[in-house]
């Protein structure tokens, strides 16, 4: 081997951890994105089913939520339409507000 190619691995191995930590976070947050849809899904559900038996939909919906997602979460209601918007947890709060998820359940009216 020669002199001026010692060491060259672990410089290599220093220069590509920034960009393994970048491809490692990204990850984590889709997967929390993910995670925070799931959650709006049964939220948006269970403020459906509220509103179908007659009781308040948004309460319904706030107390399907689980804590880290109560205080960002938006809940609205428009004729039998709940619709439930969470950002997910994120370590940049601006990188959660624009991954936020929305989902929609819908209630018929009786007949």
């Amino acid at each position: 081997m020669r002199g001026g190619e010692r060491g060259q691995a672990a410089v290599e191995l220093v220069a590509g951890l920034p960009a393994l930590f970048l491809g490692a976070l990204l990850a984590l947050q889709l997967l929390a994105a993910g995670y925070a849809l799931t959650v709006a899904d049964g939220a948006a559900e269970a403020g459906a089913l509220a509103l179908a038996g007659g009781r308040s939909a948004a309460p319904a919906a706030r107390a399907a939520l689980p804590g880290w997602a109560r205080d960002g979460a938006r809940v609205s209601i428009a004729g039998g339409r709940v619709t439930v918007t969470v950002p997910p947890p994120s370590l940049l709060p601006e990188v959660g507000r624009r991954l936020a998820v929305t989902s929609t359940a819908t209630v018929r009216p009786g007949r």
